[in-house]
C-alpha cells in the first residue's frame, strides 16, 4: 500500500460539482492499493498515517502527528500512485490492485480510520474527482507498506 500524505490547511474533494469530503487543517492522504495488500498492510498504513510526525511542536520541529493534533484526515483513492513508470513513456498499472481489491482495501482503511480518529472524510472511489488543497509548508511524504 502506498500513501502520499500532504500536510494541509484545508482540502476538499468534488465530484460532479458537489463537495463529497472536506477538512480544515490536517492531512490529505492519496492512497494506492497493490495486489499483495491485505489486513496487515492496511493496519500498518493507518498507523503510519495517524502517527507520522509532520506537524510542528512549540519549537517549530516536526514532532507532532495527526493523532496528536486531532486534525482532519481526507482519504482519497488514487491507483495511479501504484503505476510502474520504470520504462517507456506510458505508465503500466499491472502493479496496482484490481478495482475490486482496491475498493475493498481502501474501504477497509476508511473504516479503520473512522474507528481510530475523530475527523475522517473521503473522496468517492472510482469517480472522476477534483482534489483541492492548500499544502502547508509545502510538506509532502510518500509512505509505503509492503
Amino acid at each position: 500500500m502506498i500513501a502520499l500524505i500532504q500536510r494541509v490547511t484545508s482540502a476538499r474533494v468534488d465530484v460532479d460539482g458537489e463537495t463529497v469530503g472536506a477538512i480544515g487543517p490536517g492531512l490529505l492522504a492519496l492512497v494506492a492499493v497493490q495486489p499483495e495488500d491485505a489486513e496487515p498492510q492496511t493496519q500498518r498504513m493507518l498507523q503510519r498515517i495517524l502517527g507520522y510526525r509532520v506537524f510542528s511542536d512549540a519549537e517549530g520541529k516536526m514532532n507532532r502527528s495527526l493523532a496528536d493534533t486531532g486534525g482532519g484526515l481526507l482519504l482519497v483513492s488514487q491507483f495511479t500512485l501504484a503505476a510502474d513508470t520504470n520504462s517507456g513513456m506510458r505508465p503500466s498499472f499491472s502493479t496496482a490492485a484490481t478495482p475490486a481489491e482496491g475498493e475493498f482495501w481502501f474501504n477497509r482503511l476508511v473504516e479503520m480510520a473512522r474507528q481510530a480518529h475523530p475527523r475522517v472524510e473521503t473522496g468517492r472511489f472510482r469517480s472522476h474527482m477534483q482534489v483541492h488543497l492548500v499544502n502547508d509548508g509545502p510538506v509532502t511524504f510518500r509512505l509505503e507498506v509492503r
